[in-house]
């Protein structure tokens, strides 16, 4: 800006040549284009290469011929490059001198235009006709200069490679490409490079011919009368500009493009400023404060004071806190929701809301939810989104109902990840049911996977109804999934534990018989539905059965064996279950509470004694179920002072005692006598 002031000297010269313009215009002294002149009172014929404008007095016509035949051939190029260099110095100038008039203006660029051919034609202009330009002056003009060639030499190099894309060299060697097999992006980077190639050497012979112009010109120099600008050098006709056959030079398009550039003001981010200075150093400061116990506040606000930010500024603070410590960035952010200059919108509450929900913030999470609806700001599909998943994970399945419901009540067609979601915590809390029903609402629009299948049915299994188990493993089948070795053995489990012998035998052979061998944990499920109905020489058969196939039962099936036996007292034949269990290398924990029960109930002390200091050892292993099996045994058999130290363990590990456990404690020293030595109540 500073360069164009010097041009405040030229408007000395205006008022006379303002004052020439008005009065009749004298010969042109030069013709730029070779064409008549044109009739008195009529506007010139609009011709699409006319770029360079003279004006003619009447009666002067004559002269003006004689002129134009002296006069060089025009110059196509030199023409475009005048045009472009004008509008492009136009609002440079116009910025410069805004107090001015247009035709003043006008005058200015005519002026800086004839001195610029004159320095591009290498023509000595006329003493007193041209203007002479200060240093600063020309380098601003050599600053627009350049841009303008780089534009036209862009332009060219791409109207030139537009027509070399459909010569009949790169088309034979498109044919022969797409022939061999290639397609796609890799045929059209082809074919651009076979255009690049052919434009490349038709360049080099073009810069050829050019040497050889240049020195014959040299040997032959011709003497070229002075150029002068009558007028200023415009733009004629209309730019047509077609692609696949749309006409963009239609106006309608002009309209597009500023209704486009209002919408990229708001989405297209503006460049934040350099901090510098007392910014810096009050950034270094924030960036120190330690997000538990500091408060950045005071930071942000003097970093405030001397950067005076806009939201593009507090934006890449942000990125710059996110990198170096997220908790800092939080808690900034979050401050921020509440200043003007950030100017917050419903992205960043809900960006920030998806951050701590991924972190399992719930309550920060839910302070950001309340601060958002405290500004008038109603969550929208993509925050509730987020919060489904949130409160799917921790388990809040009212709130992720709400939302849900939020989400079809505004026409969002649910995704996979949300049926998942929901589906997994409906489980997650013991629900299999409504777990269930979503998988029907689910099979309307989505497929489901068949891992989410196998889950509802695990899930139906686990607490032994049969009933829903069976739904959802039609409907799988259905869907055209195929059972699982894992999904058949879940299945005989929950018949198994309902007492379902004939249902389990039946898919324990379809299980067979569709080329599934069954493994350990199977054939426990079996035995734990002989168990149920108590019938043991049903289950000693199906063992010998197995083994006459050569399936030897694992440890599991002696497990649930050994459990049996314990349950009816039969110690040796359980003794017999538990040296088998220790050939295979193993002693589950279950193994030693299963016997502890059957000693204590056989009044067997000292191995009661021993099993109990087996599992003493391993009381951090022991779960509710273990305590309650042990303790009712004790009780049963008498041994009150051990039951009494294991239901104290089992309340110092967090289990809460059933209440038939609970009333026989109490009641083995509130109505009994005294406690015998060893720990048996007296007869």
């Amino acid at each position: 800006m500073r360069a164009l002031i010097s041009l405040s000297k030229l408007t000395r010269r205006l008022l006379p040549s303002l004052a020439v313009a008005r009065a009749p215009l004298p010969p042109l002294r030069r013709r730029l284009h070779a064409e008549p002149p044109p009739p008195p009172h009529h506007a010139p014929p609009p011709v699409a290469s006319r770029i360079l404008q003279s004006e003619l007095t009447p009666g002067a016509g004559a002269d003006a011929d004689a002129e134009q035949e002296q006069q060089p051939a025009l110059d196509p190029l030199l023409d475009e490059f005048l045009a472009r260099f004008v509008a492009a110095l136009r609002p440079t100038l116009a910025a410069a001198f805004p107090t001015h008039a247009r035709h003043v203006l006008d005058e200015m660029l005519r002026l800086v235009a004839e001195a610029v051919l004159c320095r591009l034609t290498g023509v000595e202009p006329e003493e007193g006709g041209a203007v002479e330009l200060s240093d600063d002056l020309w380098a601003a003009v050599w600053e627009v200069s350049a841009a303008v060639r780089d534009g036209m030499q862009r332009d060219r190099v791409r109207a030139e490679l537009r027509g070399y894309l459909h010569c009949e060299e790169v088309k034979e060697m498109t044919r022969f490409a797409s022939d061999v097999g290639i397609r796609g992006e890799m045929l059209r980077e082809l074919r651009f490079k076979w255009a690049r190639e052919k434009l490349e050497e038709v360049e080099f012979y073009r810069g050829l011919d050019d040497m050889r112009a240049q020195a014959e010109a040299a040997a032959n120099p011709v003497a070229l009368p002075p150029p002068r600008l009558a007028a200023l050098p415009q733009r004629k006709g209309e730019i047509k500009f077609k692609i696949h056959g749309l006409d963009l030079s239609d106006p309608t398009w002009g309209e597009v493009v500023e209704r486009a550039a209002e919408a990229e003001a708001h989405f297209v981010p503006q460049e934040a400023k350099p901090i510098e200075g007392k910014a810096k150093k009050a950034e270094e400061k924030l960036m120190a404060v330690d997000p538990r116990k500091g408060d950045p506040a005071p930071a942000m606000e003097e970093w405030k004071e001397e950067l005076l930010p806009k939201r593009a500024d507090w934006m890449a603070l942000l990125e710059r806190l996110k990198a170096r410590n997220v908790e800092l960035y939080l808690k900034v952010a979050e401050i921020l929701l509440a200043d003007e200059s950030f100017g917050a919108t419903i992205r960043d509450y809900s960006k920030l809301i998806d951050l701590h929900s991924k972190a399992n913030h719930v309550e920060d999470a839910e302070r950001i939810l309340g601060k958002m609806k405290e500004n008038g700001i109603a969550p929208d599909v993509v925050t509730s989104i987020t919060l489904v998943h949130m409160y799917c994970k921790v388990g809040n399945l009212e709130q992720a109902n709400q939302a849900f419901q939020f989400l079809k009540g505004e026409g969002f067609p649910p995704d996979m990840k949300l049926f998942t979601s929901m589906i997994r915590a409906h489980l997650k809390s013991g629900e299999p049911k409504q777990a269930e029903n979503l998988l029907r609402e689910m099979e309307r629009s989505i497929k489901p996977t068949k891992e989410l299948f196998m889950d509802v049915i695990l899930a139906f299994a686990q607490r032994g109804m049969i009933d829903g188990a069976e739904r959802v493993k039609t409907s799988m089948l259905l869907a055209g999934f195929q059972l699982t070795p894992e999904l058949y053995t879940s299945l005989i489990e929950a018949y198994g534990r309902g007492g379902h012998v004939g249902q389990a035998y039946t898919l324990f052979e379809q299980m067979r018989s569709s080329g599934h061998e069954p493994d350990d944990r199977c054939v426990a499920g079996m035995m734990v539905a002989y168990m149920m109905k108590n019938q043991l020489d049903h289950a000693l058969s199906f063992l010998l059965k197995l083994e006459k196939d050569g399936l030897k039962p694992g440890v599991k099936t002696n497990l649930v064996l050994l459990d049996w036996l314990s349950r009816l007292q039969l110690v040796q034949e359980a003794e017999q279950v538990v040296q088998k269990i220790r050939k295979a290398g193993e002693e589950p924990l279950e193994m030693h509470v299963f016997l502890a029960d059957m000693y204590a109930k056989s009044q067997q002390e000292e191995r009661t004694r021993k099993s109990l200091k087996i599992l003493e050892e391993k009381k951090k292993l022991l779960k509710a179920y273990h305590f309650e099996r042990i303790i009712a045994g004790l009780l049963e058999g008498g041994f009150t002072e051990e039951a009494n130290k294991y239901f104290k363990m089992m309340k110092s590990h967090g289990f809460v005692p059933s209440p038939t456990i609970e009333i026989g404690v109490k009641a083995s020293f509130g109505v009994r006598g005294g406690v015998h030595p060893t720990g048996r109540h007296r007869g």
